[in-house]
């Protein structure tokens, strides 16, 4: 096949998916809508027949998300987020109030440095304004 038959094929694809995700992004806000409104015109209903419309709408809203183009790379982000994640290490709980320690005992120490500073700092403005000592 030829390189522009190809280049031609592939843009006609491009743009048949592109046109088959702006319909599914206009049923997912539409749907979405719909039921933002049907929420409230039926707020006078138990919140749980609501809340049960709405367990039932997003299986199915996040399943045209994920046949979107955006939702494809959105499902492949998540899942090599996930991947990374187990590849953290955590600390252990020692390491763990060992550090909130640390970071307490250092917020102290700062805070009473500036207090200090600050005394100072107000007795000599004091002393050359001429107001008290």
């Amino acid at each position: 096949m030829p390189i522009s038959l190809e280049k031609s094929a592939k843009s006609q694809s491009k743009r048949a998916s592109g046109k088959s995700d702006t319909l599914l992004w206009v049923l997912v806000v539409s749907m979405v809508g719909s039921a933002v409104v049907a929420n409230y015109h039926f707020s006078n209903l138990a919140w749980a027949f609501r809340l049960s419309g709405w367990v039932i709408l997003s299986p199915v809203v996040l399943l045209m998300i994920f046949k979107t183009a955006h939702g494809q790379r959105l499902w492949v982000f998540a899942k090599e987020a996930r991947i990374e994640l187990r590849k953290v290490v955590w600390p252990t709980r020692e390491e763990t109030v060992r550090t909130t320690m640390l970071i307490g005992a250092m917020v102290i120490a700062v805070s009473l440095i500036l207090w200090g500073i600050d005394t100072i700092l107000l007795w000599i403005v004091s002393w050359l304004t001429g107001g008290r000592g």
